[in-house]
């Protein structure tokens, strides 16, 4: 899916279908420096079950053209410009690390537009180490080394995925490396800069669902408590054996979380 947004093309992946506008639309919005494929095992899976997969590719990331934009509050408004160009008026949002935060952000811009929320890898703040900004600038091979090391709980590094023929860390080192020229830092900089949550959290009405990995290095589970904290009644999933990069560690857990919680 292609449409177009501040005059510039943004790109949706959505599962090899074309969406029905009959069906449910669960939008979901990938990390710092990253685009629509990380979603490759959810968004095929949820087009054939009755629902319109709609991954995004955030701006200068993936397909989509134009810059990154440097803070949360701007991807959250660019997203809901994407979503009126993309005729969704009822969504369930899926976040992951930075796009979880950029999904509690257009949450509250959306109201009652959003009609479920979740969130994975997620936390009330987080930080970015400067060498790693360092990196993410000058030597993009390292960032991606560092991030697919920390993403990833054990069982990862030793072999053991339910998908048979990935590479998980290898696989995320290529995503990342592919990125364009300096869309990590950026990225990294609006995600260390960002303390919206608990405001944004105060205006969001929507059942939620924050997916914890309990081996989670870059956002740990008590970060994602905090987070759940905020919320009035979230239902929150740990996920064992599991880092940052659940949607590739455990996809079907994943996937079955988000069909118990959208709407």
């Amino acid at each position: 899916m292609i449409v177009e947004v501040d005059h510039e093309a943004a790109h949706a992946a959505t599962g090899g279908v074309t969406p029905n506008r009959a069906d449910p639309a669960i939008v979901l919005i990938h990390g710092a420096g990253m685009n629509s494929t990380i979603w490759q095992l959810q968004t095929r899976y949820l087009a054939h079950r009755g629902y319109q997969a709609v991954a995004v590719d955030l701006p200068g990331h993936g397909r989509s053209e134009g810059e990154p934009l440097v803070d949360i509050a701007a991807y959250a408004e660019w997203l809901v410009r994407f979503l009126d160009a993309a005729e969704l008026e009822k969504v369930n949002l899926v976040g992951h690390s930075m796009g979880a935060l950029i999904a509690i952000e257009a949450a509250a811009r959306l109201g009652d537009r959003c009609s479920s929320l979740v969130l994975m890898g997620a936390a009330t703040a987080m930080p970015v180490h400067p060498q790693l900004i360092a990196d993410a600038e000058s030597n993009l091979p390292a960032a991606s080394a560092l991030m697919a090391a920390w993403g990833h709980a054990k069982p990862a590094h030793i072999g053991r995925n339910p998908t048979p023929g990935m590479w998980m860390t290898g696989g995320a080192r290529a995503l990342v490396e592919r990125s364009n020229p300096g869309v990590l830092a950026v990225d990294f900089k609006a995600c260390a800069a960002y303390d919206g949550a608990a405001a944004a959290v105060a205006a969001i009405v929507t059942s939620t669902c924050i997916i914890i990995g309990m081996g989670d290095k870059m956002t740990p589970p008590k970060s994602g408590h905090a987070l759940a904290g905020l919320f009035a009644d979230p239902h929150v999933l740990e996920l064992v054996d599991t880092g940052h990069s659940m949607m590739t560690e455990q996809p079907r857990a994943v996937r079955e979380a988000i069909l118990a919680t959208v709407s």
